[in-house]
């Protein structure tokens, strides 16, 4: 899955590089605001694709004394640098870019030129956000889409969906920009546009943000599949009660497991650490990401 990752984020950064060339010689040839809100757009989410890239290998990293349960979090920590860089550098910048070409109009020259630069790019975009679905389908087998997105753990994945889809709806205002800038005469509609896609930017930063700090500070496994370790753990003929399951996301397909089982009082030590090796082995089969399982194993006084 690794792999597949990998080229999901490596046919973002091919896509955004090709298309902020062609946005900035487009915004060059046209003094289009909009379509140099595209360009930075496009040249902030190269340079995201890259730090994407650099937590994928930096949370690769074995374990080791500093770091004893691996260095899994790395990705969440770039997923979030991401995220503010969408905010303030392709939001923040893209607004005020607006903001300036709606104090200063300028009317655009040869404007087809960014029909032809804005086509081309949706095409780019298309083909790389149907690349990161097909990794995410691939994932989330039969579970609902929206339940799943709200449930990964992955930000390599849902980080370069979430910026494609931002960039076809940029795309859209941009388009619709200029073509009212030109229809009207209205150069201020060109601004406007770049505004729009300023808050749409911020607006999907934010949701990034949200989930990278989830994460971070020690996000559990959801309700489900918690109350189901439980009730595998309960199912032991020789276990009289389990506590709640004590989880962590330590990355996308590693889990930390803690859980506290009460044993019936007579129960030999070697029965307890059978039961303990079956409970594992069962939890494991039904939830492979649970890398690290430790039970607390406790027998109820006679």
């Amino acid at each position: 899955m690794v792999a597949r990752t990998n080229v999901a984020v490596y046919a973002a950064i091919a896509g955004n590089v090709a298309i902020a060339v062609m946005k900035f010689a487009g915004a060059a040839m046209t003094g289009s605001s909009a379509m140099l809100s595209e360009a930075i757009h496009s040249t902030v989410d190269s340079g995201n694709g890259l730090l994407l890239l650099l937590g994928l290998r930096l949370s690769r990293r074995p374990a080791d004394e500093r770091h004893p349960f691996g260095n899994g979090k790395e990705l969440y920590f770039w997923s979030l640098i991401v995220a503010v860089l969408i905010f303030g550098v392709g939001g923040g910048v893209s607004a005020y870019e607006g903001i300036l070409h709606i104090r200063h109009p300028a009317p655009l020259q040869n404007a087809f030129w960014n029909y032809i630069v804005l086509g081309a790019a949706a095409l780019f975009e298309s083909s790389s956000l149907a690349l990161a679905l097909h990794q995410f389908y691939r994932q989330k087998e039969d579970t609902p889409f929206w339940a799943a997105l709200r449930k990964s753990k992955d930000p390599a994945v849902y980080t370069v969906m979430a910026e494609d889809g931002a960039a076809l709806l940029g795309l859209g205002a941009a388009a619709l920009g200029i073509w009212g800038s030109q229809r009207w005469n209205i150069p201020a509609l060109d601004g406007g546009a770049a505004i729009v896609i300023g808050v749409l930017l911020a607006g999907v930063a934010s949701l990034l943000i949200y989930q990278s700090r989830r994460l971070l500070v020690g996000e559990a496994v959801d309700t489900e599949m918690a109350a189901e370790i439980q009730c595998i753990a309960t199912a032991e003929a020789k276990v009289l009660r389990a506590a709640w399951p004590l989880t962590m996301y330590f990355g996308p397909d590693d889990v930390l497991l803690a859980l506290d089982a009460q044993f019936h009082a007579g129960v030999s030590a070697e029965e307890v650490q059978h039961a303990v090796n079956r409970m594992e082995g069962r939890i494991r089969t039904r939830f492979p990401q649970v890398q690290r399982i430790y039970i607390e194993a406790r027998r109820v006084d006679p």
